[in-house]
């Protein structure tokens, strides 16, 4: 779910899940890609920033409506046990939101064609907010505008009605989810380097989260963008707790914090975690200057900051307790980030994070000497070199980092004085001109090289690959001068075996080479001949 977020000088940070599960590439979508195409239409000469609060407070608001009307008939079914289909204690018993009449999604169809739907809907938005107070500032409400459109804001509406997402079965689907994300991923790609301030691609946020699997304990991304991270460890925990796919009671063992300093994207992230029920403590305000959960502790750090950042106002928390390492310089927050993810990890904490490849060599500015002491600390779990191309809104290659607050803790083998490192950068799959994603193999590539080195229960017996993965001692970090480069350990790849003789070879590609040079005669001969028909040859 949610979130990259380069800044304007070319840095990278929303964090949200590839539309398909991951079980095919953005190439070959189909509902959600169509229903894409279709609302896209709609949007005229809008700008997709504006668009996109459009479109996702209607799917938002079809989404509650949806799930209010199924739970609205079962008690209709009920009413002479008692059920009072107008109770909205009813609703809120089962997780779902109170919808008042104003905002009932049939209600808002029927009205679609009048020209005063715009401030209907904005009627919606506030009664619904009014009446569930965790909703409290979250939705948008400037659809009566006088810029928008209101004919176009009708067939958006008329458009929306066609999902179903309120039924059990769509809400076991996760209809809305698909949805949702997709479309965050397609306002991202529109709106280009703005929207990659929010969204971070859902293949990398799967390695992150795979890599860590947070089963139980306190989540916390300080800078979460549209929740993305949370909802791909809630996915993450459904699909292996209790090795049955019943995440049910592995969600309560999970909880969720965090912080986000754009409004607009807070806004987003409230929303996009409200309609997966996950309860979340999400803050907003700026991290370094306004950290709004302080004392919290958290077992898994889980986080894709807008890496390089030069405009952070360092200069004003030089003395910051957060900098056991060094003070960070005040022209890129990188290992401002890293530092305060540090300060933030419990004991036995774990934390996975996205950063631009400059942090794993930089010397500048004191980087190098922070890196080097936290290196000497023996926080440095593991690396991995990611291919370019993974982002929405800049080509800057992204490496992950893995820190472990204490690798000798009862949970997976004593690692001490060890770091895992792991070259992923030949890895992925084109699925345009200018996009990669990584598929679910290889995810799993990665994650399982990490768990079978560390450790985890039934992870196979981990090997060093040449080329791809080494595990490295502390001394050798230090004869690299602390730098963390993967390429710099892993060597390079075996050499693929072959066993076609030379004579054969050569005889092969030349008869090869001959055909091309034939193909290419006769190629040449048919355009001069079309040519010359057109009165351009001699």
């Amino acid at each position: 779910m949610a979130r990259g977020r380069p800044k304007k000088n070319g840095s990278e940070k929303d964090k949200t899940s590839n539309a398909n599960g991951g079980k095919s590439t953005s190439a070959n979508l189909g509902y959600e890609a169509r229903l894409w195409q279709m609302a896209d239409a709609l949007r005229n000469n809008m700008d997709a920033a504006e668009y996109k609060h459009i479109v996702l407070g209607l799917i938002f608001l079809k989404y509650i409506s949806d799930a209010f009307e199924a739970k609205h008939a079962a008690l209709e079914a009920e009413r002479d046990q008692g059920a009072d289909p107008e109770d909205p204690d009813e609703y809120r018993a089962d997780t779902i939101f109170w919808v008042p009449p104003e905002a009932r999604w049939p209600y808002l169809k029927g009205m679609a064609p009048q020209p005063t739907i715009g401030k209907l809907v904005d009627d919606a938005m506030e009664a619904i907010e009014r009446d569930n107070p965790m909703l409290k500032g979250v939705l948008p409400k400037d659809y009566a505008r006088p810029g928008l459109d209101k004919t176009r804001l009708g067939q958006i509406i008329n458009l929306v009605s066609d999902i179903a997402l309120g039924s059990e079965a769509d809400r076991a689907k996760d209809t809305l989810g698909r949805v949702y994300e997709y479309f965050l991923a397609r306002f991202a790609s529109a709106e280009g380097k703005s929207g990659g301030q929010f969204y971070t691609p859902g293949h990398v946020v799967r390695v992150l989260v795979e890599m860590l699997a947070p089963y139980k304990g306190r989540v916390y991304d300080p800078c979460c963008g549209s929740g993305g991270m949370f909802v791909q460890s809630e996915a993450f925990i459904r699909a292996h707790a209790n090795g049955n796919g019943n995440g049910g009671k592995a969600r309560a063992d999970i909880s969720v914090w965090g912080q986000e300093s754009n409004y607009t994207t807070w806004r987003l992230a409230k929303m996009n975690l409200a309609i997966r029920g996950i309860e979340a403590q999400i803050a907003h305000g700026d991290t370094f200057h306004n950290d709004r959960h302080p004392d919290l502790k958290a077992d898994y750090v889980l986080a894709n900051p807008p890496f390089n950042d030069s405009d952070w106002r360092g200069d004003l928390l030089k003395d910051d307790k957060r900098w056991a390492f060094g003070t960070p310089p005040a022209g890129n927050a990188n290992f401002a980030w890293v530092q305060h993810f540090i300060h933030h990890l419990a004991p036995t904490g774990l934390a996975g994070f996205v950063l631009a490849n400059g942090s794993m060599s930089s010397n500048q500015s004191g980087e190098g000497e922070i890196r080097k002491a936290i290196v000497e600390a023996d926080l440095v779990d593991c690396m991995v070199a990611l291919p370019g191309q993974l982002f929405y809104s800049t080509q800057i290659p992204v490496c992950l980092w893995f820190l472990a607050r204490a690798k000798k803790n009862g949970r997976f083998r004593d690692r001490r004085g060890e770091t895992l490192f792991i070259d992923a950068r030949k890895l992925g799959t084109l699925v345009d001109r200018v996009h990669r994603e990584l598929t679910a193999a290889d995810v799993q590539k990665i994650a399982g090289t990490y768990h079978a080195w560390r450790g985890d229960k039934d992870a196979g017996v981990y090997e060093d690959v040449p080329g791809f993965c080494r595990a490295a001692k502390l001394d050798e970090i230090r004869k690299h001068g602390h730098v963390l480069t993967p390429g710099r350990y892993v060597g390079a790849a075996a050499a693929e075996e072959d066993d076609e003789p030379f004579a054969e070879k050569m005889a092969r590609l030349a008869k090869t080479l001959r055909e091309q040079q034939e193909e290419t005669k006769f190629l040449d001969a048919a355009i001069a001949a079309n040519l010359k028909e057109l009165g351009y040859g001699g």
